[in-house]
């Protein structure tokens, strides 16, 4: 299993840092091509050298990936670079503001679902054709306790992670039969640079901070990365459709 992703090629957003690093690292590791999407291009850079350093494969794009062209720029060389797409980790994302719905601007609601759901879906969109000729292809989307309860964020937050599960669910059910899986971990509390510019007095921050004491213990990014990567692997071969809390037992609560 060390060398179990060999030769095949994978997209990882958000991977100049945290879970999305982690990720990116641990497939290499493993053998990929990794291609990382990322805003920032210092962090994104960083994170190719290392690769490299360690004697893997990696480029990266950077832009943001809610823009249409950046996802057909990254898409397209992917497959002009090594050949094709077999995986996608749909894993950039950022956090709202803890607004309650009468508190959202109209600037928060469009940024945070613009990047949190209407990119997976771009790039689920722009993939997948390149899977279905492949066969075969694996896409694990990066939900969030948010995603399974109205207690775990603000508004657009919570909004955004239940539609990355709708649109785990549906492409699963969509693609079950060509060869292509389609999952989702859902992380708890996760030791990221992921920023929150709460607002003092949102009623929504007010609500929820009664309930978000039972998060528990904290995980580190590379946690996250094992169960990703594991849900991508061949391993993981008859999981699809699957939402993976991955929180110390939060949704258990």
């Amino acid at each position: 299993m060390d060398r179990d992703f060999d030769g095949k090629v994978a997209i990882v957003t958000g991977g100049g840092a945290g879970i999305g690093r982690a990720c990116a690292v641990l497939l290499a590791s493993r053998g990929a091509h990794v291609v990382i999407g990322d805003l920032h291009q210092e962090t994104a850079l960083a994170v190719v050298a290392e690769i490299e350093a360690a004697g893997g494969s990696a480029i990266a794009v950077v832009g943001d990936l809610s823009d249409p062209s950046v996802v057909e720029r990254i898409v397209t060389l992917s497959v002009q670079t090594f050949g094709g797409v077999d995986v996608l980790i749909n894993n950039a994302g950022i956090m709202d503001d803890m607004s309650g719905p009468h508190e959202v601007s109209d600037v928060i609601w469009e940024r945070v679902l613009r990047v949190n759901l209407t990119a997976p879906f771009l790039l689920t969109r722009a993939v997948v054709p390149h899977m279905l000729a492949r066969g075969h292809g694996a896409i694990v989307n990066t939900a969030s306790e948010a995603g399974l309860r109205g207690s775990a964020a603000g508004t657009a937050y919570t909004v955004s992670k239940h539609g990355v599960i709708g649109l785990t669910e549906s492409a699963a059910v969509i693609y079950r039969d060509k060869g292509i899986r389609v999952n989702a971990v859902a992380p708890g509390g996760v030791a990221t640079s992921l920023e929150v510019n709460m607002m003092p007095d949102a009623m929504g921050l007010s609500v929820i901070s009664g309930y978000t004491a039972n998060v528990g213990r904290v995980a580190q990014a590379n946690e996250l990365a094992s169960v990703i990567v594991f849900l991508a692997s061949d391993a993981a071969s008859n999981v699809n459709g699957a939402i993976v809390p991955v929180d110390n037992g939060w949704c258990a609560i």
